[in-house]
């Protein structure tokens, strides 16, 4: 199978925004490898003496200017065969901090807690990329577990050019902490080719990302991207080896949790003979309802579900 590589440069990012109108960076057959670099931050975030600043980050920012206000992505990659009302398979196959520093930034009006703190604070973290942890500015050490914040494909024509901020059903910025090697995301195709783009590097991040940002960083990833025609989504899906995952996104995290917990009764439904109600019951005893991120505009909750609990005659083991 033909694997591709797609760097981040000048000419293959998209900055701050999501377009339907956007032309591919590359062009793949369904099923195929693409390994996708990525890169995060402006000129402030910068690191002084003493780490490496990836020669096309600094090209990005000399040259290509934000479109809306958000992320730098790669992409996007036109994917054959993808249509409007199929979905795109995302294999999660492999992904690396490519780099020796991240950052982590809070501001006032800013993250969770927006009317507690009156100062920027910006601080750059070290990358042992050969231990695999952070260093944070007191000395602790963080075990990396990298993914990338943002993954999503065009969103619909109608909606225009839209940040890449907030979460919508195109998926984007979902900051899901679970979207690690080993994981498969689901995202509705609103155009033909889906047009893929990933971004927003973690290197580590709680359930939340309370104070606006995780620890920032630059990813190289290796996904399989395939259609599925015959899967129909109205917002991103996601499963582990072990886990069912469901999300929704909505700027009252109540909304957000009830609509995550509605997808997770459309699922059980359909892939078991159990009654909504029943599933409702299995929610409430055995599933997970946790808040992906309160810092997006569109607050994002997540639920999951072990697979077991749903194989029929099955005794629940834990």
């Amino acid at each position: 199978m033909r694997g591709h590589v797609l760097k981040s440069c000048p000419e293959t990012v998209h900055w701050g925004f999501f377009d339907a109108g956007l032309e591919p960076a590359l062009t793949i057959a369904s099923g195929e490898e693409v390994t996708i670099q990525s890169i995060s931050g402006d000129t402030p975030v910068l690191p002084g003496e003493g780490y490496t600043v990836l020669p096309e980050h600094q090209a990005v920012i000399d040259q290509i200017r934000p479109g809306l206000p958000g992320h730098i992505l790669t992409g996007p990659i036109y994917v054959e065969g993808a249509k409007p009302g199929h979905v795109l398979q995302v294999d999660i196959l492999d992904v690396k901090v490519r780099q020796d520093w991240g950052f982590n930034y809070s501001a006032p009006l800013k993250g969770a807690l927006p009317d507690d703190f009156d100062e920027v604070t910006l601080s750059i973290i070290a990358i042992d990329t050969e231990r695999n942890i952070g260093r944070l500015p007191w000395g602790l050490e963080l075990p990396l577990h990298p993914f990338f914040g943002v993954m999503g494909v065009a969103p619909p024509p109608v909606w225009g050019r839209v940040s890449t901020i907030q979460p919508r059903a195109n998926g984007g910025n979902l900051d899901n902490k679970e979207l690690v090697v080993g994981t498969t995301l689901y995202l509705p195709v609103f155009v033909d080719g889906a047009l893929f783009s990933a971004g927003d590097g973690h290197g580590a991040q709680g359930d939340g990302e309370v104070c606006v940002t995780a620890i920032e960083t630059a990813l190289e990833g290796r996904f399989r991207l395939t259609v599925r025609d015959d899967m129909s989504l109205t917002l991103p899906r996601a499963e582990t080896p072990e886990h069912f995952i469901t999300m929704a996104f909505n700027e009252d995290l109540d909304e957000a949790g009830r609509d995550a917990l509605r997808q997770m009764l459309d699922l059980i439904t359909a892939r078991t003979n159990r009654t909504r109600a029943e599933a409702y019951m299995l929610c409430s005893l055995a599933a997970d309802l946790r808040v992906t991120q309160m810092v997006n505009g569109n607050k994002g909750i997540h639920v999951m579900l072990a697979k077991n609990l749903l194989l029929e005659g099955k005794v629940a083991e834990g």
